[in-house]
């Protein structure tokens, strides 16, 4: 990573907002272990536990990583709104699948989407304008992946339709962000 980490003016802010980042990743974790005590019907394998800790341990380092980049407000919104998205995603996907089952082919193609942002982010060198552009980038994939089941006529690709709310948002934030400076 490039971009260089900017001070903040609210170093405050910033602890607090670190700690429920890591304090909220870690009850999450513990969330199913509890679940599991109290109901029978929630029966995770220890993959499934695995996985879920990957997925909140990689959320919480970006979450701290959003915080290092910029002090701007509108830059760490963009990032965590897309990052919200992308988590969602992964565990949506992984849970039930979004379109049809989650053994459906094209659901394959919606963790694809998700190289577009990874990638995306570390070409344009993190900078508010690129990301602008990577997230646009990201929109157009997720449009790209609904087409064919949209002509389908396949009723469950509604579902993406938040997901493209979120990346066009956070494009717009990251725009923001690039013309305050």
């Amino acid at each position: 990573m490039s971009a260089t980490p900017a001070p903040t003016s609210f170093p405050r802010v910033d602890r607090l907002l670190r700690g429920l980042g890591w304090g909220g990743a870690l009850v999450l974790w513990l969330l199913p272990f509890l679940a599991a005590r109290l109901t029978p019907q929630m029966n995770w394998s220890p993959m499934d536990h695995i996985a879920w800790g990957v997925m909140l341990l990689v959320a919480a380092v970006l979450f701290e990583t959003s915080l290092r980049l910029s002090r701007s407000f509108a830059y760490r919104l963009a990032c965590w709104i897309g990052l919200g998205a992308g988590f969602l995603l992964v565990w949506a996907n992984l849970a039930v699948g979004i379109i049809g089952s989650e053994d459906a082919a094209i659901n394959s193609l919606l963790f694809a989407v998700l190289v577009v942002p990874l990638v995306g982010a570390f070409l344009v060198d993190f900078r508010a304008r690129g990301l602008a552009r990577v997230m646009a980038a990201t929109a157009a994939a997720q449009i790209a992946v609904a087409v064919p089941p949209l002509l389908a006529r396949e009723p469950d690709v509604v579902f993406t339709l938040p997901w493209l709310a979120a990346w066009l948002i956070s494009a717009a934030l990251f725009r923001k962000a690039a013309r305050a400076g």
